[in-house]
């Protein structure tokens, strides 16, 4: 490897080919032709004197030196950014750009701020531009690991290592069916007929956290809220979903809970970061004023 850094134009190319997947899936973000990414990826590897990924009829894939190297240059460019916003905040002025994720259907959940504190942060931070994600549990952990993003928050049932989890609040579930289904009139229903019905999981479920709501198997996979509304109100499945968010609908009458002290849980919610990027000045800034919202909600 030669002894200088390769040029960080040719590593953020690198890292948005590896994210798109390919040459031609990167042309409109990188703003390049197929021709030009090719080139200032074989300058890349020359560089280094490496062979970082595969290419051709079979498809694009990292090699396994290429891996690794993907890896250090999402290290390297997370604190890159973070340094830049620390040498920005040392003039008295915070500047770049806020990455933020979030778990859908938290519009409505007085429970967590999330637009007071944007536009808080706004107001006490001009030059700050924010780019907002709505993702799954699993998509926010990842983005935040290979520094996509620089703080989310959701409900995460299955941790990855090297982040930081912040405890926020609960979020209160309960099991609906609709005014469409067969169950909507009944009054005592048992336990065993409610878990036989066509139930609506989440993608992001595994086996053992849908047994832990009572169920052995779903009928219906979504990957949102807004899409288990969807399948509930159609009144061929139940499924869970948070009590902010379908309240409207069970005050028209459209949604009923079912068996409440039997099939409700609630949700922990945290605000995750990378482990050793908390102090960057743009995410502790974000991150204190979420913090003091919530207490004084």
């Amino acid at each position: 490897m030669a002894n200088a850094l390769p040029d960080l134009k040719l590593l953020r190319i690198f890292v948005s080919v590896v994210r798109h997947q390919g040459f031609a899936n990167a042309q409109h973000e990188l703003n390049l032709s197929t021709s030009a990414i090719s080139t200032y990826m074989s300058q890349l590897e020359s560089a280094l004197g490496l062979v970082l990924c595969h290419r051709g009829r079979g498809g694009f894939s990292l090699t396994s030196k290429g891996e690794l190297f993907h890896q250090e240059t999402l290290r390297l460019l997370g604190e890159l950014e973070g340094f830049e916003q620390y040498a920005a905040a040392l003039k008295g002025e915070l500047r770049g750009t806020l990455k933020l994720g979030v778990l859908d259907s938290t519009v409505s959940d007085k429970a967590l701020p999330f637009a007071e504190v944007i536009g808080a942060y706004s107001l006490e931070h001009p030059a700050v531009h924010l780019n907002l994600s709505v993702m799954s549990p699993y998509e926010l952990q990842l983005g935040v690991q290979d520094n996509r993003l620089d703080l989310a928050i959701g409900a995460f049932s299955n941790r990855m290592s090297g982040l930081i989890y912040m405890p926020l609040y609960r979020e209160q579930h309960w099991l609906y069916c609709s005014n469409r289904h067969p169950l909507f009139s009944e009054r005592r229903i048992p336990e065993q007929v409610i878990t036989q019905q066509r139930m609506v999981g989440r993608g992001y479920w595994s086996q053992a956290e849908l047994a832990r709501h009572g169920f052995k198997h779903s009928a219906a996979t979504v990957e949102s809220m807004e899409a288990q509304l969807i399948l509930v109100l159609s009144g061929a499945y139940i499924g869970y979903l948070p009590e902010h968010y379908a309240q409207a609908w069970a005050d028209k009458g459209d949604l009923r809970v079912l068996l409440p002290a039997t099939f409700g849980y609630q949700a922990p919610f945290s605000m995750i970061m990378r482990r050793g990027r908390s102090r960057e000045p743009l995410i502790q800034t974000f991150r204190d004023l979420l913090k003091t919202q919530l207490n004084q909600a």
